[in-house]
């Protein structure tokens, strides 16, 4: 887990809202191009996309717009700084607009699925805590939208603060299941099909009175059916890619589990009456 706004609190604040004036462009022999806060922000997010937080460095970045690690320091002070730009620029994507429709929990419903893809296009972010905001105009952006979505339930401040404390948490949970599930045979070099089989197999053999032991759990298997792996009759329509199971279990529980929060809030209202 990494923690923002460990940078100078004025500096990075005054980057992330771009207060002050951009430094001067210092020419070169060469034909290369214009070096700015955008752009090293831009390449930065492109690394950690493709390679992960793990490759994040001044030098990567600066490798990657053809200038030294030096070059960089001119306009972003350091990696502390530039995490926190980096953070708050993808949060742009987040979802602006509020729904005018009426129906908060349509729009609760559409807004937690915009915030999942968001950060499963950028599953970098997810290590990147909530206990300490960035403080940055697109991360406030999309707090402002979510409030206007929460005020349309009619519930008081108090409890709305409390939602958006909670919704958030649970979206960011859901979408670290999906990329944990794209990620795990990718890092492991196993497929899940290979992995169960062979655990599978070994606990039964191991603990033959599984079932006995953990009859909750082997009770909840036996009542409700588990959908099976692509290739096994889950095979989609020609020329649509087949989600694998971790992914597809992990976006049905997020599919459920929020279900469950706007029952919730339904009732909340309901009760208020």
């Amino acid at each position: 887990m990494v923690f923002a706004g460990q940078g100078d609190p004025r500096r990075s604040l005054s980057l992330l809202w771009r207060a002050d004036a951009p430094p001067p462009t210092r020419g070169g022999p060469g034909p290369k191009p214009r070096l700015s806060v955008d752009a090293i922000v831009a390449a930065a997010v492109a690394l950690a996309d493709e390679e992960g937080m793990g490759a994040l460095s001044m030098r990567a970045v600066g490798d990657r717009l053809g200038r030294t690690a030096m070059a960089l320091y001119t306009y972003v002070p350091g990696k502390s700084e530039l995490l926190d730009l980096m953070y708050d620029a993808v949060h742009a994507e987040l979802p602006t607009h509020a729904s005018d429709s009426g129906d908060w929990r349509a729009a609760l419903t559409a807004w937690a699925g915009e915030v999942l893809e968001f950060y499963v296009r950028h599953p970098w972010v997810l290590q990147v805590s909530q206990a300490r905001p960035v403080l940055g105009p697109h991360e406030y952006a999309g707090l402002d939208t979510l409030v206007i979505l929460l005020r349309a339930t009619g519930l008081d401040a108090g409890v709305l603060r409390r939602l958006v404390g909670t919704l958030f948490p649970f979206v960011r949970g859901s979408a670290q299941a999906v990329a944990d599930a794209r990620l795990a045979a990718a890092a492991t070099g196993s497929s899940d099909e290979e992995w169960w089989a062979a655990r599978s197999a070994a606990l039964l053999e191991l603990v033959p009175d599984f079932a006995e032991r953990f009859p909750a759990v082997s009770g909840l298997e036996a009542e409700g059916p588990v959908e099976p792996y692509p290739g096994e009759g889950t095979g989609g329509a020609e020329g649509t890619e087949v989600v694998p199971y971790p992914e597809r279990e992990a976006r049905e529980t997020f599919r459920v589990g929020l279900g469950v929060l706007l029952d919730g809030i339904e009732a909340a209202r309901a009760g208020r009456t």
